[in-house]
């Protein structure tokens, strides 16, 4: 039964949090996630937590990125612009 409850607890963080961020920010929040999986300091609990933090950061990056991606113009052969 205290597994149930420990699951309960580690809640992914909202993704409204990242959504306020730049992209440059999301990947200085990323290494802070690295850096604080790497120390000896952190429970299992908390890596879990982090863990989810990051993966939640790279998916916003990962999105953010797409959307900028399919905004880029691509010159065509008339010397005209076209989105892709």
């Amino acid at each position: 039964m205290k597994r149930e409850g420990k699951q309960q607890e580690m809640k992914e963080c909202p993704m409204e949090e990242t959504e306020d961020l730049t992209l440059e920010e999301a990947f200085v929040q990323i290494e802070d996630v690295i850096a604080s999986l790497e120390t000896e300091e952190i429970t299992l609990e908390q890596s879990f937590q982090e863990y989810n933090r990051g993966m939640q950061l790279l998916r916003y990056c990962n999105e953010t990125i797409d959307r900028v991606e399919k905004k880029v113009l691509q010159i065509n052969e008339d010397g005209g612009l076209d989105e892709f």
